[in-house]
């Protein structure tokens, strides 16, 4: 084996490659996402309602304003249904800590007995929640398809795409200005079907990745707990590349 094809078998196999070199997602900024290929894209969550135990009449408006949002939506969006493990570890250590509170020790007994029972019951039932998300884009006129192999190939060099997918200021600035007029244009859509709609923030998206990517993991480090010291600016990334 030469030397060139070593080093291509480092790369397509070594520990540089991480989880981001995979993702379409090539940084986090101002409640936005910036894909590799110039696009950006807001991500809101949505409530959801019980439609079987509405009246006929309020089935009936609900179809009617969806399909009005839909026939209001000048561009393509994506709704997303994401189904994960029922999470309910701040209840129960709310409820632990109101055990230790217990001056009655009957009462802290039971109350500890009823944590483990719904800990086992979340555990052994597999207990399932969903989150419903609508992601909404705008990609600038230089953000094109590419062929296949030039994804795969953008994908294992995460520096050449870093570097073809960094925008200026300015340019980020108009590209998120344009987004937050059809993001708008959602949140109304959506609200007139008497859904809740929340825009996820910075933090919200890095949580929400952090879990997608680590289904395991996250399940003990929770994204919630990081501290905002630990999300870094562009010029402390670029630092940390450099070495400088």
């Amino acid at each position: 084996m030469n030397e060139q094809s070593v080093k291509n078998s480092k790369i397509v196999n070594g520990p540089t490659l991480s989880t981001q070199t995979y993702l379409r997602i090539s940084e986090i900024r101002e409640n936005t996402l910036i894909l590799k290929n110039g696009g950006v894209r807001t991500v809101l969550k949505v409530s959801s309602i019980n439609f079987n135990l509405k009246s006929e009449d309020e089935q009936n408006a609900i179809i009617y304003s969806y399909q009005g949002f839909l026939n209001t939506l000048e561009d393509p969006i994506q709704i997303v249904i994401r189904s994960k493990k029922l999470d309910i570890d701040n209840y129960l250590d709310d409820l632990r800590t109101r055990a230790t509170k217990q001056t009655n020790p009957l009462l802290q007994k039971q109350t500890n007995e009823y944590v483990e029972y719904i800990q086992k019951l979340v555990e052994y039932a597999d207990i399932m929640s969903k989150e419903f998300y609508v992601i909404v884009p705008h990609d600038p006129y230089r953000a094109r398809d590419v062929s296949f192999l030039g994804k795969f190939f953008s994908y294992i060099n995460s520096k050449e795409s870093y570097g073809q997918i960094r925008q200026n200021r300015e340019e980020f600035d108009e590209l998120k200005k344009k987004l937050a007029q059809k993001v708008n244009s959602v949140k109304i859509g959506l609200e007139n079907c008497g859904l809740k709609v929340e825009e996820l923030s910075t933090r919200d998206l890095i949580q929400l990745f952090y879990e997608i990517n680590n289904p395991m993991a996250s399940r003990y480090q929770k994204g919630d707990k990081w501290d905002a010291s630990q999300i870094k600016t562009d010029e402390e990334l670029k630092i940390d590349d450099t070495g400088l």
